[in-house]
C-alpha cells in the first residue's frame, strides 16, 4: 500500500489532494483509496480546513480502476486488506460515494477522468476542467457496471437522456460537451485547472465557515426528492442557527465599516 499514490498537502485553509500515479495513468491503487479516506476525515476533524482540490499529478486527472491489476488478479495487499477490515467501506468513501465531508470539494481535472475518475467527480462540488480533459463512464465497454454511483447521480446532475447515453454507450465526452451538459462548471486553457480551483478555493476561504458549512449541508442532504415544502422547512432548520453566531454579527459589520471581514467559524 504504497503512501505516494495520494498526496496531501495543506495550503492555509485549503486541502490539496494529489492523485499520484502518472505511469499508471493515475489508475485506482490500494494507497492511493487510502490517502483519499483519510483526506477526507481529516478535512471533516479540522476546524481550520474550510476546503479541499482533488486533482491529479501529470497529465491525467484518474484513469479508474486498474484493469491490469484486475485482469491478472494482483497480488493480495495485506496492510490494505487489514484496514478495510477495520473501515469496510473505505473505498466508497474514498471515492466520495459514503459519507462524503461536510466542506467543499472541488475538482481540478487535467486530461483523462473517466470511468471511476468521472465517478469521483460526480462526489465533488465545483469543477474545473482543462480544454483537454475528456470523461467518460466506460464500465459497460469492459463488462463491469459503476457501482461509484453514476446509475444514481449522473442522471440526477445532468439531464436524463444524457446521463444514459453516457452510461450506456460508454463514450468519452469532451470538456466542452461536459460544460455543456453541466458536468463541470468551467473549462480553462489546458495545464491551468489546478491554478483555477485555488482562485475559487481561495474565494470561499473568504466567507463564513459557518456559512459555507450550512450550505455544503443542504447541498449534500436536501435533494431534488424532497417536496418544496419539506426542503423549505429544512432550509430554516440548517440554515436558522447561522444568523446566531459571531459570524453572522462580524459581516454586516465589516461591511458597514467598509473593511474585510475576519471570520473566526464562531
Amino acid at each position: 500500500m504504497n503512501p505516494e499514490h495520494c498526496l496531501v498537502e495543506r495550503e492555509g485553509h485549503v486541502l490539496v489532494v494529489t492523485l499520484n500515479r502518472p505511469e499508471a495513468k493515475n489508475a485506482l491503487s490500494s494507497g492511493m483509496l487510502a490517502g483519499m479516506y483519510r483526506a477526507w476525515r481529516l478535512l471533516d476533524a479540522d476546524p481550520e480546513l474550510r476546503v479541499a482540490i482533488l486533482t491529479g499529478r501529470g497529465d491525467v486527472f484518474c484513469a479508474g480502476a486498474d484493469l491490469k491489476a484486475m485482469g491478472g488478479g494482483g497480488e493480495r495487499d495485506e496492510e490494505f486488506q487489514k484496514l478495510m477490515a477495520e473501515v469496510p467501506d473505505l473505498h466508497w468513501q474514498a471515492l466520495l460515494r459514503h459519507n462524503r465531508p461536510m466542506k467543499p470539494i472541488i475538482a481540478a481535472v487535467e486530461g483523462y477522468a473517466v470511468a471511476g475518475g468521472t465517478e469521483i467527480l460526480q462526489g465533488t462540488d465545483i469543477r474545473v476542467a482543462a480544454e483537454g480533459a475528456i470523461f467518460g463512464v466506460t464500465e459497460a465497454r469492459r463488462g463491469l457496471f459503476p457501482l461509484g454511483g453514476s446509475s444514481v447521480r449522473l442522471r440526477r446532475q445532468i439531464p436524463y437522456t444524457l446521463a444514459a447515453e453516457i452510461l450506456l454507450t460508454g463514450r468519452h465526452v469532451t470538456a466542452q460537451e461536459a460544460l455543456a451538459f453541466g458536468l463541470v462548471g468551467r473549462v480553462v486553457p489546458s495545464g491551468q485547472a489546478l491554478a483555477e480551483a485555488k482562485k475559487v478555493a481561495a474565494e470561499i476561504c473568504d466567507n463564513a465557515p459557518l456559512s459555507i458549512r450550512a450550505l455544503v449541508r443542504m447541498l449534500r442532504e436536501i435533494d431534488e426528492s424532497y417536496p418544496e415544502a419539506d426542503a423549505l422547512v429544512k432550509e430554516l432548520e440548517i440554515g436558522g442557527p447561522v444568523f446566531a453566531t459571531k459570524d453572522a454579527r462580524e459581516g454586516p459589520r465589516a461591511f458597514a465599516e467598509k473593511r474585510k471581514p475576519v471570520y473566526k467559524g464562531e
